[in-house]
């Protein structure tokens, strides 16, 4: 199962998990789906929302979320590079 299905399976539809996360509606998750990874700009929301039980990683590996993580942390200069 991928992070998509796992984050609809815990949230309980399409449906619930776009209202938790504002969005227009259903449609857009499945867009998601559709595509095979979730918008960077959704991935953080997703994590928090499920307290870590589904990461960044799972939803979209397009992105390098180590450096993400580690410029929000340092939130000065360059980030280190990912180990």
């Amino acid at each position: 199962m991928d992070g998509i299905d796992k984050t609809i399976k815990r949230f309980g539809s399409m449906s619930a998990l776009a209202r938790a996360l504002n969005l227009s509606g259903y449609q857009v998750v499945q867009q998601w789906v559709a595509n095979g990874r979730v918008p960077a700009e959704h991935c953080v929301r997703i994590e928090e929302l499920t307290s870590g039980a589904i990461r960044c990683e799972e939803l979209n590996d397009r992105v390098k979320w180590c450096v993400v993580r580690n410029s929000a942390a340092r939130n000065v200069g360059p980030p280190p590079p990912c180990a």
